[in-house]
């Protein structure tokens, strides 16, 4: 299935110059329908310019989105002076996956990955605002990760999880730990899902919400 691009110049070949140059790529090498011809109108009065509908193959759509989140991660390394590796792998249902290695990203993760998150969030938006300004249904999910953070955190909270649940059976009060993103939730919920005898909730809002561990009664 083909996927579109709308442009619009002065000119028909204005349009498809413009939407060349988004794409990367020379103006004979693109298939195009013309939607509107240019009308120049009454001293400046009523000028309509020409618009194209430029059709493009999904792959390469995504691969340009994929290449606008680079772009943008390249800028901001390069603006904080930051030597960086920056690997891009395609993940799963369609999604990307970045990953930042150097000793000097890890600035970018903050206290618990918050500025990890955060800079994850920008990424996304950088991504898909094309799609967004063209309004189109499909978005590209972009998942980051510097210097292997995610992976080391998640060893970390399921053995936080299991030290506290063990607490949890030997006095026989519940106990709240600290507040986390809904990711790490879902990590502490499924490490302790097969504990006989233990239960799991969350509660608070927002950025103050936090998993509840408890015996089953």
């Amino acid at each position: 299935m083909e996927n579109e691009l709308i442009s619009t110049g002065k000119t028909v070949e204005a349009a498809l110059q413009s939407a060349a140059g988004q794409l990367g790529i020379e103006a004979d090498q693109l298939e195009y329908e013309v939607i509107a011809e240019a009308k120049k109108g009454f001293l400046g009065i009523g000028e309509v310019p020409a618009k194209v509908r430029i059709f493009l193959p999904k792959e390469e759509e995504e691969a340009n989105e994929s290449d606008a989140a680079e772009r943008f991660i390249d800028t901001l390394l390069a603006n904080m002076d930051i030597h960086a590796e920056v690997q891009v792998e395609n993940g799963e249902d369609g999604s990307k996956e970045i990953r930042i290695y150097g000793d000097e990203a890890s600035v970018l993760i903050g206290h618990h990955g918050d500025t990890l998150e955060a800079l994850q969030y920008l990424v996304n938006l950088a991504a898909n605002k094309r799609a967004k300004e063209e309004e189109k249904k499909e978005y590209i999910r972009i998942h980051m990760d510097i210097e292997d953070y995610r992976a080391r955190r998640a060893d970390t909270l399921r053995a936080l999880a299991r030290r506290m649940a063990d607490k949890v059976q030997r006095y026989g009060r519940s106990m709240a730990l600290e507040p986390m993103p809904a990711y790490e939730r879902r990590i502490i919920h499924a490490e302790l899902q097969q504990v006989e005898g233990i239960t799991t909730h969350s509660i608070g809002n927002e950025s103050n919400r936090r998993v509840v561990i408890s015996k089953k009664k």
